[in-house]
């Protein structure tokens, strides 16, 4: 099915609100629950979720992304999906019930076993959701992922909070995941109208692998490799510096994951619509690449330069050794755009075989880089993470040189405008920070966004930056119409 430039358009924008509208509460929530929780319990979470976050990954198994870029999926495909991801679910937590003992004993934790038990049943919930969530991006009818989001962030955030008040510390944070989790799952069963029917081929599912097993590969890897990190960090340092590391990259995260999030489910079912005709395909890659750095950088950038401020006012001085962290991931989730966009291309043009190619290739460099920094601690590891995301960016872009005859020097000179203002605009809101002024911290962080946006949006206008007038171009007729 091919989708026009509006439905485009209109499902990125409910994309947005859904992604927008939970990272607000999540904000408000990480505020409120930094103040009544201790950085050790953050940390905690934190360790357990090392080794549930790669088993989410064997949950979808790739046929979620097989199911969106398969162009004749029908109820056949989708109702087998369903019952596997059931299976591999239950299977899945009955080994992290086996394995609690062996977690705790790892970490020299006793206490995590029933924390490790408890927290595994996101694996069940999120086993009946990803067929679901895959058919709302195959059909791009992002509205009821806004609903069941916003619905589950609300209600999550209430459990959270209200525990945390009450005094039950790292199981406020469990509760509030697991109530997100099941919540969410039943607003999305409630509002998308497909249900599995009673039939499973496998000659379907062996079709759907033949693509999803290297988008699974593709995934272990990734997530493997992040939450190895995590890992090494918890084992040779203590939960609360691995506390200030994931703080360090929870702010840009929440901006980024809005944008980036949105972008991301919106290109592969568009791309793959246009996967026979390679110049569209190259012309919508461009496009999100300029567009997403376009938002993404100033962001970032005034993020990264008011983050002392931010920092103290949200989460108050006790979380100030998460700064020179939030800084690096600010730099390395700025390109995060670049990384999405040159590998949905390669996914919509039905090339998984290379995207797995390029994963081994990203983490045989991103684990030399690991193993050599870990030693030097925490924040040598950091900057590591920032070398490597680097090189990541030549080696996603590389296939697309030959592909589609857009290569990473290109991408880089689309990238360049929008970063140099973004810089401009950071220091701009820096020397707003450094002026001591004599009005209360939350009005000068907001002095400090808003003197950031204007030097933005104005160097834009001034050197014409193209992607000002898309985005102008693309939001008028909506607004003409609203308002007509």
């Amino acid at each position: 099915m091919a989708f026009t430039r509006r439905d485009v358009f209109i499902n990125f924008i409910w994309k947005l609100a859904e992604r927008s509208g939970s990272q607000v509460i999540s904000f408000v929530v990480t505020i409120i629950l930094a103040r009544l929780l201790m950085p050790s319990d953050y940390g905690t979470v934190a360790l357990v979720m090392v080794f549930l976050t790669i088993l989410q990954v064997f949950a979808d198994s790739g046929f979620g992304v097989a199911l969106i870029q398969k162009k004749d999926a029908d109820d056949v495909d989708f109702s087998s999906v369903f019952y596997i991801n059931v299976a591999i679910g239950c299977l899945l937590y009955a080994i992290m019930w086996g394995m609690a003992p062996l977690i705790a004993s790892f970490y020299q934790m006793p206490d995590l076993v029933a924390l490790v038990r408890v927290m595994s049943l996101v694996l069940l919930i999120n086993s009946l959701r990803n067929v679901q969530q895959a058919y709302v991006s195959k059909h791009m009818i992002f509205k009821r992922f806004f609903y069941a989001t916003l619905g589950a962030s609300i209600v999550s955030a209430v459990v959270g909070i209200s525990m945390a008040y009450l005094g039950f510390g790292v199981w406020a944070l469990v509760a509030q995941q697991l109530t997100n989790n099941a919540i969410g799952t039943a607003i999305l069963w409630f509002t998308v109208k497909w249900r599995p029917k009673l039939i499973c081929s496998l000659e379907r599912l062996k079709g759907l692998f033949s693509f999803g097993w290297k988008m699974l590969s593709s995934a272990l890897l990734d997530t493997g490799y992040q939450q190895l990190w995590q890992l090494i960090i918890g084992k040779l340092y203590s939960p609360a510096d691995l506390a200030f590391f994931n703080q360090g990259q929870k702010f840009p995260n929440l901006i980024v994951t809005n944008i980036n999030a949105s972008i991301d489910s919106i290109l592969l079912p568009t791309m793959a619509s246009e996967q026979d005709h390679r110049e569209r395909v190259r012309d919508m890659t461009r496009r999100a690449i300029k567009t997403s750095i376009f938002i993404m950088a100033p962001m970032m950038m005034v993020l990264a330069f008011s983050s002392t401020n931010v920092v103290t006012l949200v989460l108050t001085e006790k979380w100030l050794p998460c700064v020179p962290f939030l800084c690096i991931f600010c730099i390395n989730y700025m390109f995060w755009p670049v990384h999405t966009a040159n590998l949905n291309a390669i996914n919509a043009l039905g090339r998984s075989d290379i995207f797995l190619k390029l994963e081994i290739i990203k983490k045989v460099v991103g684990l030399s880089v690991l193993f050599f920094t870990m030693q030097y601690g925490v924040m040598t590891m950091a900057y590591g993470m920032l070398l490597t995301g680097v090189l990541s960016q030549i080696i996603n872009s590389w296939p697309n040189r030959k592909l589609l005859g857009y290569g990473y020097l290109h991408q880089l000179r689309d990238l360049l405008p929008s970063i140099v203002l973004a810089v401009v605009s950071g220091v701009a809101a820096y020397g707003i920070g450094m002026m001591q002024l004599p009005i209360h911290l939350a009005l000068v962080i907001t002095l400090q966004v808003i003197v950031g946006a204007v030097t933005y949006l104005a160097l834009s206008y001034l050197f014409r930056i193209d992607s000002l007038l898309y985005l102008f171009q693309a939001i008028k007729p909506i607004v003409v119409r609203k308002l007509g």
